[in-house]
């Protein structure tokens, strides 16, 4: 160790007489605050970390490690986040969120908004809104544990900063329903969503699929099934396709407000799904190896998915107002996919039905 550390202190680093002061390539023309904090900040023994790990695991596993995911990249650090999301502005972001949920649920209880709820949606909210935390909190956690096994800082902080809108989108949801409760009276049974969840038919497809992302050991692939599949065909529909379409209807303006903040934060964390996986799926070496493997993870989990939202489309004539059709939700849902598999440029498997 002390003469491969004594080798890597006289080295000459690739650029070290460079002028540009950066020891980094940056995606645009100048280099930006997201990747100054985020490029290099964690080591790589091929980049800039020439005695090999400083620190391992006791088996003698490197402290990161490409046997972890079965995708394979020629530069695992070519990858940038289209959020650009780091410390500083993902807790500026999250802050803005929930500063404009409290103006709205504020607002609404000033009103006595909730008491103007159509009594059968209370029940919709009780039941099925309260549910919705469990798969929201569930995905958080899965993509909290994968985030360490990322191969680059930047990966590492979208996965990262993915758990963290799940996690907090699911407390907005726990927190509203208990406001709502208050404003009833008691009249909402909080505990009623965690028993759906549990026990209610309709929604076993969905644990389901949730417990099987959860029992992947490929951090990479429960990122791509989280965000390519499962949202897309189950946590989508259900949240723009039911929740925030048959609100209105049923004299509740806020329910959809914070769903909609939900739904927000899919857009942006999908946006830097999409972006790493199509570097994945253009690779200059491994691309035909990759798209293989994102094949094979379609095959997994989108029947999976497509049996748990088939599972849910009782939920759909449970309002009294039935304007809104599961299968518009689920036309939508599949192609929100198909886009998405477009943009990564995977094709669904000859053999998937949606």
């Amino acid at each position: 160790m002390d003469k491969q550390s004594g080798a890597a202190g006289s080295a000459t680093f690739a650029g070290s007489d460079s002028r540009q002061y950066n020891y980094y390539t940056p995606k645009g023309r100048k280099a930006t605050l997201y990747e100054d904090v985020t490029v290099d900040v964690q080591p790589d023994p091929e980049r800039y970390l020439i005695q090999d790990w400083i620190i391992s695991f006791a088996n003698g596993d490197p402290a990161y490690n490409k046997a972890l995911t079965a995708l394979k990249s020629s530069n695992w650090h070519e990858y940038r986040a289209p959020d650009e999301e780091h410390e500083r502005n993902h807790f500026a972001r999250q802050s803005e969120i929930e500063e404009t949920i409290k103006i709205i649920t504020t607002s609404a209880r000033a009103q006595d908004a909730a008491k103007q709820y159509d009594q059968g949606w209370v029940k919709i909210l009780q039941d099925h809104v309260g549910a919705l935390k469990h798969p929201e909190h569930g995905l958080g956690g899965i993509l909290l544990v994968a985030q360490r096994d990322g191969l680059s800082q930047m990966i590492n902080n979208s996965i990262l900063t993915n758990s963290s809108y799940k996690l907090r989108f699911a407390q907005d949801i726990l927190l509203y329903l208990a406001e709502v409760s208050l404003d009833l009276d008691g009249a909402l049974d909080e505990d009623a969503g965690k028993d759906h969840w549990l026990n209610d038919p309709a929604w076993q497809g969905a644990r389901k699929a949730i417990e099987t992302i959860g029992g992947a050991t490929d951090h990479l692939e429960q990122y791509f099934a989280v965000n390519v599949v499962y949202e897309a065909l189950v946590m989508e529909p259900f949240r723009s396709g039911f929740v925030m379409q048959c609100g209105a209807m049923h004299g509740d303006y806020v329910t959809p407000s914070i769903i909609a903040t939900g739904e927000g934060d899919y857009e942006r964390n999908l946006a830097n799904t999409i972006e790493l996986f199509h570097i994945l799926a253009h690779d200059p070496t491994h691309a035909d190896h990759n798209k293989a493997v994102m094949q094979a993870w379609l095959a997994k989990y989108v029947p999976l998915c497509v049996e748990a939202i088939h599972q849910m489309q009782p939920i759909w004539s449970q309002p009294q107002v039935k304007r809104v059709q599961f299968s518009a939700a689920y036309t939508r849902a599949q192609q929100r996919l198909n886009a998405t598999l477009a943009q990564i440029d995977v094709a669904l498997p000859k053999e998937v039905q949606l």
